[in-house]
């Protein structure tokens, strides 16, 4: 790029010297249509339980959802995610959970479009808050079956749209399930259900705390390397994309998202096409828990979410999200 200009005409100061010409000269900003909720769900009643790993974030029984959903309504944050924390005793080594159409997932369905019908709704496809080993997908000889999970998974993501989820989410990382997905909704007359692929999901230490607050942080055996991408890669995640795009995904996600800024430019940059990243626990955790300690301002958040912007996402998935939509109303 070239330089133009020379001090002492150009002054760049001249642009920071009060708040005003700051925000009119502003390249990037956040507002509350660029987030999305993460809402952990669980069985129960009049239940708001804490989840240690995740100070400030909760676990909602049914019944319950409604205090968050107003929040949600009155900050006119545009979607919610939602996971559901499994009890054990419904886990199998197949998820078959996640094909009951009572499930928590159905169910917080049921009443979000009911009571809230004006916000949008996102919902994972994967197996690991189901299975009795933690894994995304089904274990045959030892290894993660691919094609054997996305029958699963089809189902599903059937089930989900025909509950009202607007955004279906599969999170997995199995090859070629974006593209049977997407043809089993048309199929199903759900051709207006979204597809949000997990494109981009590395196999990343930040997901700890998350995996508490689902309940499969005990229970996984071995690691998620075989589906989720290296860390040490990003040209990869380019193909893992155009594949996704190629098979019929709307929107892509990054995740984690801080690590990978990198990553999430390089994909706006050669596609064109709408970009999430996920604000992971992990990455949560570590900024509360520093904000609590008064180690950092609050305002590091909306630091690292105008980061997000900064490199071409188009919107960002974050626990802060209430938080940040309140500070900004």
């Amino acid at each position: 790029m070239k330089i133009i200009g020379s001090f002492p005409n150009t002054r760049l100061r001249r642009q920071r010297k009060t708040k005003w010409i700051r925000d009119l000269i502003s390249e990037n900003n956040i507002s509350h249509r660029d987030l999305v909720l993460p809402i952990f769900v669980r069985e129960g009643k009049n239940i708001i339980e804490p989840i240690k790993s995740m100070p400030g974030v909760y676990r909602y029984s049914i019944d319950k959802l409604s205090v968050i959903l107003k929040k949600v309504e009155l900050y006119k944050i545009p979607m919610v995610a939602l996971f559901p924390y499994t009890p054990n005793r419904k886990k199998d080594n197949k998820g078959s959970e996640a094909l009951n159409p009572n499930n928590l997932i159905c169910k917080s369905l049921r009443l979000i479009k009911k009571k809230f019908p004006k916000i949008g709704v996102m919902c994972d496809v994967a197996l690991d808050p189901y299975t009795s080993h933690g894994h995304d997908g089904v274990i045959i000889n030892k290894k993660i079956d691919n094609d054997e999970t996305i029958k699963i998974l089809i189902k599903q993501a059937l089930l989900q749209a025909k509950f009202g989820c607007d955004v279906i989410a599969p999170s997995d990382m199995m090859d070629g399930r974006i593209g049977e997905i997407r043809k089993a909704l048309d199929k199903n007359n759900f051709k207006d259900v979204s597809i949000l692929s997990y494109a981009v999901k590395y196999a990343s230490n930040f997901y700890g705390p998350f995996r508490d607050a689902v309940g499969s942080k005990r229970i996984l055996k071995g690691d998620k390397k075989t589906y989720q991408m290296d860390f040490n890669n990003s040209l990869e995640a380019l193909r893992e994309v155009s594949l996704d795009i190629k098979e019929g995904a709307d929107i892509v996600m990054v995740k984690p998202g801080m690590p990978y800024l990198d990553v999430i430019k390089s994909i706006k940059e050669n596609f064109k096409i709408p970009v999430f990243a996920y604000q992971v626990s992990g990455e949560y955790s570590l900024i509360k828990n520093a904000i609590d300690r008064k180690l950092i301002k609050e305002d590091s958040v909306i630091e690292t979410l105008v980061g997000f912007k900064r490199a071409g996402a188009s919107a960002v998935v974050t626990y802060f999200a209430d938080q940040i939509a309140r500070y900004l109303k």
